[in-house]
């Protein structure tokens, strides 16, 4: 018997529209990098959208940054992510869960390695700003979960394109504001941290059902050369 397959991660109606999706937010992820590189003051469209005191939320708003800030921290982070995996393992869904780990320390470490080339500061040289580590993060836990809606709730294109792209714009305007908010970042910090996802997670979501696939396939010819070796 060799049960029942696991569902993809990245269901297959998908993956054309994502992938495009994914292409984009690298380009933009690029341009911005490029248009921003060694700077340390924020740039005419951060001025646009903030004044440059940007910290100057009040309670009870500054609470609820400080909450959202929290979860893109070590033991914030840790224990979302936690949580999510366990989610995808109740729902059994194990691709989901090595998604919600390895898509997460994909995109931070692109975001981190980014920030190094781009070399973008804020409040000082050896605060690098560019992209938002804490936006990327809780986008790709946003895309993951919706993903796992998508597969549970048998959406096609049509409706689960805007699903997943509609929780990913909700969790990165979120997490966005609070670090614009708390004057940790620029606007065009959180938006890179945003298309940092965006490109990231329906890529390593591919690999994850490419390595699960081929997984599968050889324990399936393993066990076809054992039931033909029982027969002779």
């Amino acid at each position: 018997m060799t049960g029942r397959p696991t569902p993809s991660v990245l269901p297959p109606s998908l993956r054309a529209p994502l992938g495009l999706v994914a292409a984009l937010a690298a380009l933009v992820v690029l341009v911005i990098g490029a248009l921003y590189a060694d700077h340390s003051r924020p740039g005419r469209v951060d001025r646009w959208i903030v004044p440059p005191t940007a910290d100057s939320v009040r309670p009870p708003w500054r609470r609820v940054a400080l909450a959202l800030d929290f979860l893109g921290e070590p033991a914030g982070s840790v224990l979302l992510v936690i949580v999510v995996v366990a989610g995808c393992l109740l729902l059994r869904r194990p691709r989901a869960a090595v998604l919600a780990v390895v898509g997460a320390v994909m995109v931070v470490g692109t975001a981190t390695l980014l920030k190094h080339l781009v070399g973008r500061t804020i409040h000082g040289a050896d605060n690098l700003s560019y992209p938002s580590g804490h936006t990327s993060f809780f986008t790709s836990l946003a895309l993951v979960v919706a993903l796992l809606a998508t597969d549970r709730l048998g959406l096609g294109r049509t409706a689960g394109t805007p699903l997943v792209l509609g929780a990913a714009l909700l969790a990165g305007a979120a997490m966005g504001w609070a670090e614009v908010a708390l004057g940790a970042h620029y606007p065009t910090d959180a938006l890179g941290g945003w298309c940092t996802a965006l490109a990231v997670v329906p890529a390593t979501a591919w690999l994850v059902d490419r390595a699960a696939d081929r997984t599968a396939d050889r324990s399936v010819g393993r066990a076809a050369d054992a039931g033909q070796r029982e027969l002779r």
